[in-house]
């Protein structure tokens, strides 16, 4: 009887993606400061479970900033958006606001205030950021994001 060759199968786990695989999750928050802690962990749990925790830290404080700035300066609910796709991440948060975001002027002196610094946080730690007005028909608010890229 023959005997048939064995090629060793490739352990993949079923909730881990591969580098080329692209994903999104949105992450839907109520109005309330706590919001911006149930995503940090949130997302801290989507990057771990893609093999993504090179970009955990930077990633929580930018959506922490993103979220809270959606949380702090608008009455309506909030939305988390991860995207990975070709080796980037893009976080963003959408509000309800139209208005686009403040950036303190660079001359500024931010001083003990904490207005502004969130924004500088963002383009400090990010490969890229902006906004843009939310899309389709009905839509309101806005939505900011920034890109981290793994090399």
């Amino acid at each position: 009887m023959p005997q048939q060759s064995q090629q060793p199968q490739q352990s993949r786990h079923p909730w881990r993606s591969s580098a080329g695989e692209p994903w999104e999750y949105d992450l839907h928050v109520p109005n309330d400061p706590r919001a911006v802690t149930v995503c940090r962990r949130t997302l801290r749990l989507i990057l771990t479970l893609h093999g993504l925790i090179g970009l955990v830290d930077t990633a929580e404080l930018l959506a922490a900033e993103l979220v809270s700035n959606a949380v702090r300066h608008t009455e309506g609910p909030a939305t988390l958006r991860v995207r990975w796709a070709d080796g980037v991440l893009w976080i963003g948060a959408w509000d309800t606001d139209p208005e686009p975001p403040r950036f303190p002027a660079e001359s500024a002196d931010l001083g003990d205030g904490e207005d502004g610094r969130g924004l500088v946080l963002v383009r400090a730690c990010s490969r890229g950021w902006g906004w843009r007005p939310a899309a389709g028909s009905g839509s309101r608010g806005k939505y900011v994001w920034c890109e981290l890229a793994t090399a």
